[in-house]
């Protein structure tokens, strides 16, 4: 199959601090969070060893599955996907039971996921690219390519947005999905890096802390 790389293109970008209105862990027996994912009504917390299910009206946890979880999470609406070293598990979120499994684009290199399309989009981390993959099978079917380390993906109303991290700063970026550009930057917080990044399809992104052990709740800006 062809595939396509998109590097990144000049354009115009919109730069503001992000608005972070809420944070939520640390979530017991874990110190970091890998991925973030949102089913509709809870928020998915990757910590390592076990995937975390809380209600974000309260930040209680409601579901623990215990299976690896070493980087992004993502959910079909059905289904969870979890990066679990070099390989993409699909998960029964009821029961935790993995389905099946498929090769991770990044074979062990990779970090943020998002489902939009019916694809996978899977980002790697210090390659700085973000992959389009067919869940069936792992193919890549195209690649978008950044000029920053991706730590997070994310698609909300046909934006694809992508967190950052490199040194001391991380930020949330709106890119064109056509054209790689950067269209509009959310300053993270100093002190605040950016793991796994997921919309909630209304006014939020839950970002994923890293080695804080939390996530917050980021305004998306309408």
């Amino acid at each position: 199959m062809n595939t396509e790389t998109l590097s990144p293109a000049r354009a115009a970008t919109k730069v503001r601090p992000a608005d972070v209105l809420r944070e939520y862990g640390p979530f017991a027996g874990s110190d970091r969070v890998n991925g973030v994912s949102f089913d509709g009504q809870n928020v998915w917390a990757a910590t390592g060893a076990a995937l975390v299910a809380f209600d974000p009206r309260d930040g209680e946890a409601v579901r623990t599955l215990a299976l690896a979880c070493d980087a992004g999470t993502a959910f079909d609406g059905t289904h969870l996907y979890q990066i679990a070293e070099a390989r993409i598990d699909k998960i029964d979120p009821r029961s935790g039971e993995v389905l099946s499994s498929i090769p991770a684009p990044g074979a062990g290199a990779d970090s943020g996921m998002a489902w939009a399309e019916g694809s996978l989009w899977v980002g790697q981390y210090r390659e700085r690219k973000i992959h389009q993959i067919d869940p069936a099978n792992g193919a890549i079917l195209r690649t978008i390519e950044s000029d920053r380390f991706v730590t997070g993906v994310t698609w909300v109303d046909g934006e694809l947005w992508h967190a950052t991290g490199e040194g001391d700063e991380s930020d949330i970026r709106h890119i064109d999905p056509e054209t790689g550009a950067v269209l509009e930057r959310l300053q993270m917080p100093a002190g605040i890096s950016v793991s796994g990044l997921e919309a909630d399809g209304g006014d939020l992104f839950y970002c994923g802390g890293g080695r804080s052990g939390r996530v917050y709740a980021v305004k998306h800006p309408r």
